[in-house]
C-alpha cells in the first residue's frame, strides 16, 4: 500500500513526494482532471501521508496504511458510501435540524471531506464556515490538518468565504480543491493555490491495465471500454459495459427512427424511460451515449475516424455519417440539451426523447 499503487502520472506523484520530502507543501492545492482520474484518490493518499505514525524507510515519503491514522482515513476512501449514510443521517433528523445540517465525511479528527450539498450538489457558504471555524486549531491526532472539497461548484458566499481562509492559512493545515474545470474556480482562489492536473491516460495502458483487472472483457470490449473512459483509470474500473451497450442500442434506435418515417421501434425504446431515480439514471446514460455517438460521427465527416470511441460499430457509424449533413448533427447536439433542460424542470421523460427524435427528421 502506498504511491506505487496510483495508477499513471508518475511525474505528478514524485513532485508531491518531494514537496512533501522538503516540507514545501503548499496550503492550497487544486487537483485537475477528468472525472475518474483519482483525484480523490490522490488527495487521499496525501493526507494519510502527512498524518502517517509508522512511515516506510526509503527516499520520498509515503504512507503505510496500516497505522491508525492511515486506516481511519481510509475509511472515507469509499466516498459515495459515506455521502450515501451522511445524506441518510440527515433525512432522518427533525425538519428544522434537517434545513440546518450540511453534509461531511470526517473518519479521522484532522481529515475533513467536503462534498457537495444535496440537493442543489453546490458547496455551500456553512460547508466552509465549518472549515474557518476549525482549521486554526492544531491537530489533535496528525501532523496537519487536512480539507478536501471534492467539487469546485461552489456558491457565490461560499467561494468568498474559502478565499479568505487562503488568505491567511494556517502553517499546519493544507485545503484541496478537486476540479473537473479550473475555470469554475474564482480566479483569486485560483492565484492562492497551486495546481496539479492529472493528464488522462493513453489507451493501450487503460487496455493493459483492464486486460489484468478484467481477464473475462475481450480485446475489442476492452478498446470499447478504454476509449469511453476517456484515459481515466477509475472510471475503466467502475465501467457498467453491460449498460452502456443497452443504452447505446436504444440512441441507435432514436438516431436511425430519425431517417425513417417508421417510428416504431424508437417508441418501443424510449417508453422504458419513466418518472424516478433510476428512470433519471437510464435517461442520463442514454444521453451521454448519444453525444458520444454524435461525436463519433463527427469524427468520421471531418476525417479522423482513429478518434472514434464506438469502434466496433464503426462501419454502423460510417454509413450514417454519409447520409446526414454536418448541420443535422449540430442540430441534433442542440436537441439533447433541451432534453437535458427539460430533464431539470421535470418534463415527462419518454415524451421529451420522443419530441427529439422526431424533430430531426428530413
Amino acid at each position: 500500500m502506498g504511491f506505487k499503487d496510483f495508477v499513471g502520472n508518475e511525474n505528478v506523484i514524485t513532485n508531491i513526494r518531494q514537496m512533501l520530502a522538503h516540507e514545501r507543501f503548499p496550503h492550497a492545492v487544486i487537483i485537475a482532471g477528468a472525472e475518474g482520474a483519482g483525484k480523490y484518490t490522490l488527495a487521499q493518499m496525501i493526507a494519510k501521508t502527512m498524518n502517517c505514525l509508522e512511515p516506510p524507510a526509503g527516499d520520498l515519503p509515503d504512507f503505510c496504511g496500516v497505522c491508525a491514522n492511515c486506516q481511519r482515513i481510509a475509511e472515507a476512501d469509499a466516498l459515495e458510501a459515506r455521502c450515501a449514510e451522511a445524506v441518510e443521517v440527515r433525512e432522518g433528523l427533525r425538519e428544522t435540524d434537517k434545513k440546518e445540517t450540511r453534509i461531511f465525511i470526517q473518519t479521522h479528527p484532522d481529515v475533513i471531506v467536503i462534498p457537495p450539498d444535496p440537493p442543489q450538489l453546490m458547496i455551500k457558504v456553512d460547508q466552509v464556515r465549518r472549515v474557518t471555524e476549525t482549521i486554526y486549531f492544531r491537530p489533535s491526532n496528525g501532523k496537519r490538518r487536512v480539507y478536501i472539497f471534492t467539487n469546485s461548484a461552489f456558491m457565490k458566499e461560499a467561494a468568498n468565504a474559502l478565499l479568505k481562509v487562503l488568505e491567511e492559512p494556517p502553517e499546519f493545515a493544507t485545503i484541496f480543491l478537486l476540479t473537473g474545470n479550473t475555470g469554475e474556480l474564482l480566479p483569486t482562489i485560483r492565484s492562492r493555490s497551486i495546481t496539479l492536473t492529472l493528464a488522462p491516460l493513453r489507451v493501450e495502458q487503460l487496455e493493459a491495465f483492464l486486460a489484468k483487472q478484467s481477464p473475462a472483457l475481450g480485446a475489442k470490449q476492452r478498446s470499447l471500454v478504454a476509449r469511453l473512459s476517456e484515459g481515466a483509470y477509475g472510471k475503466a474500473q467502475s465501467f457498467d459495459l453491460a449498460g452502456y451497450l443497452a443504452a447505446r442500442s436504444d440512441a441507435l434506435a432514436i438516431l436511425h427512427s430519425a431517417q425513417t418515417e417508421d417510428h416504431t421501434s424508437l417508441f418501443k425504446a424510449t417508453e422504458t424511460y419513466r418518472a424516478g431515480a433510476e428512470g433519471k439514471e437510464k435517461t442520463t446514460l442514454l444521453l451521454r451515449t448519444l453525444y458520444s455517438l454524435l461525436e463519433d460521427l463527427m469524427y468520421i465527416q471531418s476525417g479522423t475516424p482513429e478518434l472514434v470511441k464506438n469502434l466496433d460499430i464503426l462501419s454502423d457509424l460510417e454509413r450514417m455519417a454519409k447520409t446526414i449533413p454536418f448541420c443535422w448533427i449540430e442540430g441534433a447536439s442542440r436537441g439533447l440539451g433541451e432534453v437535458e433542460s427539460g430533464m431539470r424542470r421535470n418534463l415527462l421523460r419518454s415524451l421529451s426523447l420522443d419530441a427529439f427524435a422526431v424533430s430531426l427528421e428530413r
